[in-house]
């Protein structure tokens, strides 16, 4: 992950620059009218109702209903103050929901200004709709970073079996599964033909989150029930440069790594279309194709696939 440039810190303060302007301005103008506010009220006001005991009512009533709505606004703003000092902390700053059409809209203007995205890494399971659709959200992103690192789910695995197994239709979803990976794979190629640096591991794990990271922000979106997974709502965390061990970021980012530098998974030769099995000591066992040999799969034997089931 890097740090944001001179730049952003400049459009930073020149935001925060407006925004005390703006207030000393409004401050002012209140400064200002509080005295003729008070005259009006005590010369004009006051004496018209004061013998007036409709009025008189009127006035209290509408008073007490000031102090109810400032005494409300004063919790709201109590409340809302600590809601987002939490989120400070956890460093949370979006979520997305697939019923909400206004988080879907500001999800995708988030993706598409956030600043820096040198280097992008997934862990999904075909990352078909992430970043190989054609309306994927991750399309732009990956044109303008540098480096990808993905690691996507192995659908020959018994995992992916039984991942599967809670769909409607297992046999047809794991094998639009292993059409999308392929799909991925391809637009992977496609990327690295492009200049890109691009590195593809497969997982053989049930998988439990949908993690992307851009520059200094995290995706994450459960996926562990076996259901779409595109209806979870999705959280977007901010890595805190001058606090950087807080918030949940780096918990994230940490066990994509743990997960990325496990030798169990296996890395995908874009060039050659092999797995590269590799031990416990990082050094290379042997290659296998993808897919798997059909003649292995029928004899119940699946491949380098089953390695990283272990």
């Amino acid at each position: 992950m890097f740090p944001k440039m001179p730049a952003d810190h400049l459009s930073d303060s020149l935001r925060h620059v407006f925004a005390h302007v703006v207030i000393t301005l409004l401050a002012v103008g209140i400064a200002f009218a509080l005295p003729d506010l008070a005259r009006y009220i005590l010369y004009s006001w006051w004496p018209m109702v004061r013998d007036d005991s409709q009025m008189l009512l009127l006035t209290e009533i509408g008073f007490a209903g000031l102090l109810v709505l400032l005494f409300n606004l004063a919790r709201l703003t109590w409340h809302y103050r600590s809601r987002a000092r939490m989120n400070t902390i956890a460093s949370l700053v979006h979520v997305r929901e697939a019923s909400d059409w206004l988080s879907r809209l500001l999800g995708r203007d988030l993706i598409r200004t956030v600043p820096w995205k040198r280097d992008v890494a997934i862990l999904s399971i075909t990352g078909y709709g992430t970043f190989a659709a054609g309306d994927a959200p991750l399309n732009r992103a990956l044109r303008e970073c540098y480096e990808i690192r993905a690691m996507l789910m192995n659908p020959y695995s018994a995992a992916a079996a039984s991942y599967v197994s809670a769909h409607p239709d297992p046999a047809g979803t794991l094998a639009r599964f292993r059409s999308e990976l392929q799909e991925s794979i391809e637009c992977l190629k496609r990327l690295r033909a492009e200049g890109k640096k691009v590195a593809l591991k497969v997982h053989g794990d049930t998988p439990f989150w949908k993690l992307v990271f851009t520059g200094e922000h995290a995706w994450v979106r459960c996926c562990h029930d076996g259901r779409s997974f595109e209806q979870n709502p999705e959280y977007v965390f901010e890595l805190q440069a001058d606090k950087p061990n807080r918030g949940f970021f780096p918990a994230f980012y940490t066990y994509f790594l743990n997960q990325w530098n496990d030798p169990q998974h296996p890395e995908y030769n874009l060039d050659t279309d092999e797995l590269i099995i590799r031990g416990s000591d990082g050094r290379e066992i042997h290659r296998e194709p993808y897919p798997p040999r059909q003649a292995a799969m029928e004899d119940g034997d699946p491949g380098p696939w089953a390695v990283a089931t272990a």
